[in-house]
């Protein structure tokens, strides 16, 4: 290949098969396939309902969309609630907290973990605050245990984006079974792929039948496409101003879209949970290796893993003291693809700038790594050979006789605040 990439889909002959299965039952929408591949990721995951969605970003605008449900009475989300997460993020994280008419209030994270700092996070809370929506950064568990204290402290909705971390552990649990609902993405740039697609999931059986209508046109009904008198209910109820026996499968009781999964998208979604298990260990192995290639350049701060967590990483990101453009600019003409983490801080972002939001404390770590951090490939389809190339490189960049050990108290104090 001509460059090494930062992510990419693994395709093999059991999805292309599968995508044949369904072509031939001439059904897309909803089916066999979608049913199985929503129980794979619930056994695999551990958690009661998944609900499948278009896209990642569905997901999370069905997440933040269902904590607003009138169905939820007094504990719902309404206009001008706020909603704390990091400013590190990536847009579709935060952008469902203002097409909900809530108020984003942005906090710091710490380096290197990138996760919530989570002093700022208890300081920010307020009157206001009703929910907190945090990413397990490229993989790497927030803090959860300090998090659900603050949510169970606070009695406040969690939802966790796990869009870059399926397979992912806290605790021996799967990140995600610790939220009131959580998310995740099939893009081919994660875990595994649907070419589009993503997950919402959820314990709650209220709020599962929530997501189901948002998911499918507000509908009251939960029968699934293609088959009626599941629920019991088509012709025998009043719904408010209705006539009696109106059908219950075009009764709408919330303001929902269609963001369904096709039956195609689902077919390849089964063929990758076979591979999970394995594409995790993979991603772990290349973490590690990555982390003792690159331990002695001094100019460069490596990630850490979270305590109690067994991440399944997404990314490797890397940090620089200075000249972060230049060095991935000449990454960039050596071959090896680079991606920045997120956006930076979102509220520099041009869309941002006539937006209402808060930020409690500062962001002077969101800010560093706006300026000085970046992200490289780990991802199963990178060999050794592909990753001793990236440890060249940067070796290269910064000296090939470098071999000072990396000490992270040498670092600007000014430029970064650790955690205690």
């Amino acid at each position: 290949m001509l460059k090494i990439p930062v992510s990419g889909a693994i395709i093999t002959e059991t999805e292309v098969n599968n995508l044949i299965d369904v072509a031939i039952s001439r059904w897309f929408t909803y089916g066999k396939y979608c049913a199985k591949f929503e129980k794979q990721l619930s056994d695999f995951i551990g958690v009661r309902y998944v609900h499948l969605v278009n896209s990642g970003s569905s997901a999370s605008l069905l997440a933040m969309s269902a904590l607003c449900s009138e169905k939820l009475g007094d504990k719902r989300l309404k206009k001008g609630d706020e909603v704390i997460t990091t400013a590190l993020a990536f847009p579709t994280t935060v952008n469902p907290i203002i097409q909900n008419g809530l108020i984003p209030v942005f906090v710091d994270i710490d380096i290197p973990t990138y996760n919530v700092n989570i002093k700022a996070l208890e300081n920010a809370v307020s009157d206001k605050t009703k929910a907190i929506i945090l990413a397990h950064t490229l993989g790497n568990p927030f803090n959860v245990a300090e998090v659900v204290r603050i949510v169970q402290t606070h009695n406040l909705f969690l939802i966790e984006d796990c869009c870059d971390a399926l397979g992912s552990l806290y605790s021996h649990s799967h990140v995600g079974t610790f939220g009131d609902i959580s998310t995740l993405s099939f893009f081919p740039a994660h875990h595994i792929t649907t070419g589009e697609g993503g997950a919402v999931f959820t314990s709650n059986p209220i709020l599962s039948k929530i997501i189901i209508s948002l998911r499918d046109w507000g509908r009251d009904c939960v029968c699934p496409p293609g088959k009626n008198g599941v629920c019991g209910e088509r012709f025998t109820r009043t719904y408010e101003s209705l006539p009696y026996g109106f059908d219950h499968k075009y009764v709408s009781s919330e303001l929902g879209y269609n963001m369904k999964m096709t039956e195609m998208q689902a077919a390849i979604g089964v063929a990758q949970m076979e591979k999970l298990s394995l594409l995790t260990k993979i991603r772990q192995y290349n973490y590690g290796y990555l982390t003792r290639g690159l331990k002695r350049i001094f100019e460069i701060i490596l990630p850490e893993t979270s305590k109690n967590s067994n991440p399944s990483w997404f990314g490797y990101p890397i940090s620089v003291n200075e000249d972060r453009n230049k060095l991935i600019i000449y990454l960039d003409e050596n071959g090896i693809d680079t991606r920045m983490l997120f956006a930076g801080n979102i509220t520099k972002q041009p869309y941002f700038k006539n937006l209402k939001y808060r930020i409690s404390g500062e962001l002077k770590n969101t800010d560093f790594v706006m300026n000085n951090s970046f992200w490289i490939g780990l991802y199963p389809q990178i060999t050794e050979k592909m990753m001793d190339y990236q440890i060249e490189k940067i070796k290269d960049f910064y000296g090939a006789n470098n071999t000072m050990v990396r000490n992270i108290n040498q670092v600007k104090e000014k430029e970064i605040v650790y955690a205690e």
